[in-house]
């Protein structure tokens, strides 16, 4: 199974390489970019596998880019909460 057909897993995967990218001394501003630059392939590249992955890409699309950077930021949020408090 994908990570992409899950959304819990998709956010455990995120999560992981989140953990990593801190642990290698990766900076928040760059991983912002770069989770704005992974949201911004999956809108353009990737089916949505699951209905938040759907709603997620409306967004995306809709989206400014200062929005879309935003959408990225808060996914980088949400995973950090949950790490700190799963």
């Amino acid at each position: 199974m994908s990570v992409l057909e899950n959304f819990d897993s998709w956010k455990q995967f995120l999560a992981n390489r989140l953990e990593q990218a801190q642990a290698q001394g990766m900076s928040q501003q760059t991983i912002s970019q770069v989770a704005y630059e992974v949201g911004d392939y999956l809108a353009k590249s990737v089916d949505a596998k699951n209905s938040e992955e759907a709603v997620l890409r409306e967004l995306w699309n809709a989206a400014s880019k200062e929005e879309q950077q935003a959408i990225a930021n808060s996914m980088v949020k949400l995973v950090q909460n949950e790490a700190n408090n799963g």
